[in-house]
Formats: C-alpha cells, structure tokens, sequence
C-alpha cells in the first residue's frame, strides 16, 4: 500500500525531547514500512524514518522560531505541507493525516481517501461548526471518551485507535525508586501544582521532566518555578527518550495530576512499560488507558492521590509491564491497516461516505 503520513511541524519526527503526536506517528510510520507499505512522511527537514521523508521545512518549528514566529507562521507553514501532499496525492492509495481539520478542505478535492486521526481534545466549541461541514471525511479518535463531546454530531468515524509505542525502548525495573516522577508539559490543565502538593503531604521527592512551552512561561517564572524551589523539587526540563525511561523506571509511581479532558496520556503507557505504576486524576481518557488497582490507582481528588501512594506497594510492576502491551506499535499499526483497507473499499462504492462499518476498532 501506498501511504502517505502527514506530521505537525512543531517538532521532528521522532521528537529529540517532548513530543507525543510526533513520536506516535514515528512508531506507525516504522510499523508500517516494516510490514512491506511504501511510506512517505511529511515533516519537518529534521525528521528521520526509514520511509521516505518528504521534508516541508528545514527544520521542526518550536526549537527554531520564536514565539511569535512560530504562533504566525505555523498555520501557512502547515497549509504549504499540505499543498505539497494533496498536489501529489495521485501517488499514494490513501493519505494519513496528524494535524486534524486543517486537512479537511484538501482532502474534499482529490479522489485518493485521506484518513484523519484527531490527536487533541474535541470538547472546543468551533469544532462542531467545522466537522459539520465534513460528515463524509473518516476520522479516527484515540480514545472513546476523546469523542464523546461530538457524539451528536453525524460524523463519519472510521475507527477509535489507541496510540502505541515501540514497548522496547523503556526497560522493565523490577525494583521501585524512592521518589515520585511528573513527566509531560508544564501548564495550567497538566497540574503540576497538585504533583508537588502530593509529594509533600507523602514525604517524599518529587523528579519532573518537562517542557515548557512559550505560552505557558509566564505560568513557569510565576507560580511553578517558585513552588518547585520552595519543596525542593528536581526539574530535569525537557529530557530525551532514554532519560525519560530511566526516571520512568526508577520511581516509585508516575503521577499524573491534570485538570482538562486528557485525549489519550502518552506517559501512562510509558510509565507502565517500565514497570512503574500511575496514579491519576480520573479526568479525560486516563480511565480507557490505565486500569484501577491493576496498572494504577484512579483518582477523584487529590487527597484521593494523597491516600493512594500508601497503596502502590499492592500493584505489580510486572502487572504494569504486561498491560503496557496492549499499546504497542504493532497492535497500533494493525488497527491502522484494517482502517485504511476498509476506507479505500468505500471509497470505490458510489455510498461513499455513509459512516464506516468498523466504527469502534480500538487497538488493544
């Protein structure tokens, strides 16, 4: 199959440090060149795949503009990669894309079937406007929950597959550490306020490892970076994917406070490959991905995650370890080929465009 894969341009593909829409499309895209599919991704310059990169900027955005740049730029950036893929589409049997509904006008205009995964929350009021305007495009959400907001819209939903990883990359720790590990993005609806609020009330240390992005400074320099002084905490800022395994593996549990509707939680999984147990505020999908008493403790409060931390001993890492497999890149990438073969099956009927048989195939 010919496929061509679509990548933000914010980071490469894969991200050096933070990035998990990125990285997800780096493990399909390996997946699927694995499998015999002649690949083509299109991303930033900096990029790397064993498929074919058709580089649209020299290089990822975020680590090269400045802020105001990048909040200018990126939208034409992004609709000149998009130019590019649809001017070729007669080359490939189907086109993947990752940057959500600013494909959804091109893809109207060729005859090859574009594939839509949304990747970010769907509970903002001017999508509804949006979709409405394309309810014969497939799209493909990460989770169940992910969609729930849209579900009176007519949308035409090829599938629900959870994002996966290669599992290898993060080494089981038999043994847990003795400090609390925050991985992610420094912000408001990530909460890591509530991290620092958990870990002091246990008594113990608390290692963060995470970006921080340029809208969200002033939230850092204010409120977090004083806080983070005051209880001693260990900011690691942007790690690579080796460090992050390594703190990942070496803590006593992964904590993952958040106060917005969490679309999937890359770290969870990442978590549980090595061994590590979560415990998470039950907001979002943090209830599709992890399960409670199993591969980690699901919260209401946080001194709900106050009183868990006395209970991780109870969960097993090697537990943890096996329900990481069931986001794996290969299972992912199964998920994703049966979507691609039944859309390009629509797409040759004249009904094309009534909503897809397999509505609910999730990769687990």
């Amino acid at each position: 199959m010919r496929i061509a894969q679509i990548a933000p341009l914010y980071e490469a593909v894969p991200p050096t440090h933070y990035g998990g829409t990125e990285r997800v499309v780096w493990s399909l895209c390996e997946e699927l060149v694995k499998r015999g599919h002649d690949v083509t991704l299109f991303a930033s310059g900096d990029s790397q795949t064993n498929g074919v990169l058709f580089p649209t900027t020299p290089r990822s955005l975020r680590r090269n503009m400045s802020r105001d740049e990048m909040l200018s730029l990126s939208p034409y950036l992004h609709l000149s990669m998009l130019s590019q893929v649809y001017r070729r589409a007669d080359d490939f049997d189907l086109i993947h894309s990752h940057v959500d509904h600013a494909t959804f006008p091109f893809a109207k205009l060729v005859p090859t079937p574009t594939v839509t995964t949304l990747h970010g929350r769907l509970d903002l009021s001017y999508l509804p406007p949006i979709l409405r305007c394309y309810p014969q495009l497939p799209l493909v959400s990460l989770t169940m929950t992910q969609r729930a907001p849209l579900r009176e819209l007519p949308l035409n939903w090829a599938g629900c597959v959870a994002n996966g990883i290669p599992l290898e990359h993060f080494k089981f720790q038999p043994q847990p550490g003795e400090y609390l590990a925050f991985v992610g993005r420094i912000c408001p609806e990530k909460r890591p306020d509530w991290a620092v609020e958990v870990a002091r009330r246990v008594g113990m240390p608390l290692k963060v490892a995470a970006k921080i992005d340029p809208v969200d400074q002033q939230y850092w320099t204010d409120e977090i970076a004083p806080l983070f002084a005051a209880n001693n905490v260990e900011y690691l800022g942007e790690v690579t994917e080796e460090t992050k395994a390594a703190l990942l593996g070496g803590a006593y549990a992964t904590l993952f406070p958040l106060d917005w509707p969490e679309p999937f939680g890359l770290v969870l999984i990442e978590s549980l490959a090595c061994g590590t147990p979560v415990i998470a505020l039950d907001c979002g999908s943090v209830s599709e991905v992890l399960r409670d008493g199993v591969s980690g403790l699901i919260c209401r409060s946080v001194d709900e995650m106050v009183a868990a931390v006395a209970r991780i001993p109870a969960l097993d890492r090697r537990t943890c370890q096996r329900e990481a497999r069931r986001f794996s890149a290969k299972i992912m990438a199964d998920a994703y080929e049966h979507i691609y073969a039944q859309v390009i099956a629509a797409r040759t009927k004249p009904m094309y465009g009534r909503q897809l048989g397999g509505a609910n195939i999730v990769s687990r």
